[in-house]
């Protein structure tokens, strides 16, 4: 993309209300822009993020064998009221009614909906075990958003939903779940845990919460410091230097952000609901329940606190909005503007996603734009590219690189 067609005005003011460091550099960096308290809309950048994680999400579900469908934002009460949620669930549930004086929530989580959908389908313990995805827009009437996306009212979710006809077809998913996880939050970047969690307002009797860590998070995590155990304090309230549940080491503790969560909600549903199959032998039982929510958006968020600097975003590659950012340092010399836009059009022809600043700006500008924008790979066209050099810098390294044309190109190719 050339950065003249970008929807992208940078800054470097934002309002007192972004305490998060993350919140301020999504604003600055024109990722988001705020239309009212945990509110938000996705501008070019932001949304090309989002669309990389969406990405990780769908490649790794589809390796476990889930498989993506879309559900209503919009409930209706009735299915809220089968399942006792309606009134449980508190002021959080976002309610509204229609002209026709039927209520109906706007959806935080879907476990009625995807029950309702598969309740008379999943009839025989032939058809099962199912899991079930979908990446969508959730609501949530917050008492106090803050954080820019780590509470907001509006948030973008990926959930799935497992059908199984025994505890074994469950635990096996559970744990391919939690495979699955690991695999998305290190390719996206995050210096995660995951830790034994309450099982909260979706309910079940299992669940396994991944911590992105960071002293903004809102959640205290103690863990041992030799061994894998690891727990949100609401379980395990221990103090820091005691010995460790399982016996290898001692207890501390760190922050963490919520990224994702995993449960085993067993028939809690299918019970209330009356989402039935026929087992082996042709007798009635309630369908056996998972259900697995990572907060995509929120993943963005815990990126840009783990991967900053003072100038801006140090993106993980796999998630960047742009993997290379070309900046001729003038575009009026005609040599300069042709070898820019001839490396542009080789790498995004190679299927590398970049982004070519044709601004008629000072050099300055364009440098600490790219800063603000964090793409992992800058490469500079400057008065040396008339003999074939240009500067290159990877976005986390001080120092940039003398290269020839083509070994800057076979770089970014082997990167």
């Amino acid at each position: 993309m050339k950065q003249s067609n970008l929807f992208a005005y940078t800054t470097k003011e934002v309002s007192s209300d972004a305490t998060a460091l993350s919140h301020q550099l999504l604003l600055k960096g024109a990722y988001v822009k705020q239309i009212a308290s945990g509110i938000y809309s996705y501008l070019p950048l932001g949304l090309r993020v989002i669309r990389n994680i969406e990405a990780i999400v769908r490649e790794e579900l589809e390796a476990i064998g889930a498989t993506e469908m879309l559900m209503p934002a919009l409930q209706p009460k009735e299915l809220w009221d089968e399942s006792g949620r309606w009134a449980a669930y508190g002021d959080e549930l976002m309610r509204l009614t229609d002209r026709n004086d039927r209520e109906f929530a706007l959806g935080p989580t879907h476990e009625e909906i995807i029950t309702y959908i598969v309740r008379n389908v999943l009839n025989s313990y032939k058809k099962l075990p199912l899991t079930l995805f979908q990446i969508q827009t959730k609501y949530r009437d917050e008492m106090r958003p803050r954080f820019g996306l780590m509470r907001g009212r509006e948030f973008i979710m990926k959930d799935a939903y497992s059908f199984s006809s025994t505890d074994e077809q469950l635990d096996k998913i559970y744990l391919d779940m939690k495979a699955a996880y690991i695999n998305i939050f290190t390719r996206c970047g995050l210096l995660f845990r995951p830790v034994e969690a309450l099982t909260g307002e979706i309910g079940g009797s299992e669940s396994i919460e991944f911590m992105a860590l960071s002293e903004i998070g809102e959640d205290t995590i103690v863990y041992s410091t030799e061994s894998d155990f690891a727990a949100n304090s609401e379980v395990a309230d221990l103090a820091v230097g005691e010995p460790s549940p399982d016996g290898i080491g001692t207890i501390a503790h760190a922050k963490g952000i919520e990224v994702g969560q995993i449960f085993k909600l067993g028939t809690k549903y299918s019970e209330s609901m009356k989402a039935q199959f026929l087992d082996q032998n042709g007798r009635n039982q309630p369908l056996i329940m998972g259900c697995y929510g990572i907060g995509i958006s929120r993943v963005m968020m815990a990126a840009i606190e783990q991967n900053h600097d003072d100038k801006g975003v140090v993106w993980p590659k796999e998630i960047a909005p742009f993997s290379v950012h070309i900046v001729p340092v003038d575009i009026k010399n005609e040599t300069q503007k042709d070898i820019a836009e001839q490396m542009y059009i080789s790498l995004t022809e190679s299927g590398i996603t970049t982004l070519l600043d044709d601004r008629d700006e000072r050099l300055g500008v364009k440098l600490s734009d790219a800063d603000l924008i964090g793409s992992p790979i800058r490469i500079v066209v400057g008065r040396d590219a008339a003999e074939g050099i240009v500067e290159l810098k990877l976005r986390n390294a001080s120092e940039a690189m003398q290269n020839t044309i083509e070994d800057a190109k076979k770089f970014v190719f082997e990167y």
